[in-house]
């Protein structure tokens, strides 16, 4: 029996009492107390109404945060998240129901069964971004089509570690009858397995979105029988024996609980030890486990223990082949963010493979 999979979205945003209203004419400071003082406020009026108050709202929380350390430019995020999540706007029929708002198909596609609620401005905000990315696709300097990810997919918006796994595959010469991609996302590492001779991509992920949306990208087409999908942790129901073993894993240490797309970005203490012990019985006494990864946490003080190295030096599963940096290009001139970091920062490729006895 097949198991359904249901995909995760916006959950509608419940509120016993009415909203205080906000638009062209509401006092912008009053009503960021009240944002601050816990309470919700619904969008009226135009969709840019929404807009003014959620860049009012940083402007206000700039002059709290300077935001010229990484951990201060979280604080402000988690600030400005905490705050935004408070601004409403009404879904009736399915449509965002406010003048001159942008048509967002999401809203009937993951909503069937309920056409009239009420989302956050910021969840609205990222239906809308995603519906774009996905009816006209993104370009990936690696892939020969474009890609068109689902709604709560996480996709890279940095190319580096991508062009260097595509160099590694170029100089590969081993075997290409089977691959396992541990946390498959939009799908970015298998299709380019796949361009490069892999018979057989077996595809991982925890997140529903990813599997539905790569299924739906593949349709029925050579590539549904190239690429095999399962939702699940880690190695999920593969229980064989592969050849190659790509995992891209998120770079940066949390203590906190993860969910949904920040897996993408932030592991648990949990996730490396359970990832080489499973990678230990499913890598073929002759096959190469990649990783990519990066030392943004290292360098912006996160943490001091490179997860992948302290495998090495006391795991005693894998050794080291070979590991590839790359510094990263800098920081667009566009974002007004500070990333003075990222001169140090480099993405990394390491080929293990099993530690000989």
């Amino acid at each position: 029996m097949i198991k359904a999979i249901h995909p995760n979205k916006p959950e509608p945003f419940v509120f016993a009492r009415a909203c205080a209203k906000f638009n062209e004419e509401t006092d912008v400071l009053l009503t960021i107390q009240l944002l601050e003082a816990g309470n919700p406020v619904l969008i009226s009026g135009r969709y840019s109404n929404g807009l003014m108050l959620l860049k009012a709202l940083k402007t206000h929380l700039q002059k709290r945060f300077t935001q010229k350390s990484f951990q201060d430019q979280c604080e402000y995020r988690s600030a400005y998240q905490k705050l935004s999540s408070l601004v409403l706007i009404e879904i009736a029929a399915n449509k965002l129901a406010l003048k001159k708002a942008p048509f967002i198909g999401w809203l009937k596609e993951l909503y069937p069964d309920n056409s009239d609620f009420l989302l956050t401005f910021p969840q609205v905000q990222g239906l809308n971004s995603s519906w774009e990315w996905y009816k006209n696709g993104i370009s990936i300097p690696v892939l020969r089509n474009k890609l068109h990810p689902y709604y709560g997919t996480y996709f890279p918006t940095r190319f580096d570690h991508l062009a260097q796994f595509d160099q590694w595959l170029k100089r590969y010469t081993g075997p290409k009858k089977t691959a396992i991609d541990i946390g498959v996302g939009s799908g970015i590492l298998s299709l380019q397995m796949v361009q490069c001779g892999f018979q057989k991509v077996f595809g991982t992920d925890t997140n529903p979105n990813a599997i539905l949306g790569l299924k739906a990208y593949m349709g029925d087409t050579k590539l549904s029988r190239k690429i095999e999908l399962d939702q699940g942790h880690l190695f999920g129901k593969w229980d064989k024996q592969t050849e190659l073993i790509v995992f891209n894993p998120p770079w940066l240490p949390s203590s906190n609980v993860v969910k949904n797309l920040d897996t993408g970005i932030y592991y648990n203490e949990k996730l490396f030890p359970e990832f080489f012990l499973e990678a230990k019985k499913h890598l073929l006494p002759y096959g190469k486990l990649l990783l990519l990864f990066s030392n943004l946490a290292q360098i912006t003080e996160l943490t001091k223990e490179h997860p992948i190295e302290k495998e090495l030096a006391e795991g005693g599963r894998f050794q080291l082949v070979r590991c590839f940096k790359k510094s990263v290009k800098p920081a667009s001139k566009k974002t007004k963010r500070n990333q003075n970091w990222r001169e140090e920062e480099v993405v990394e490729l390491w080929e293990l493979t099993h530690k000989e006895v």
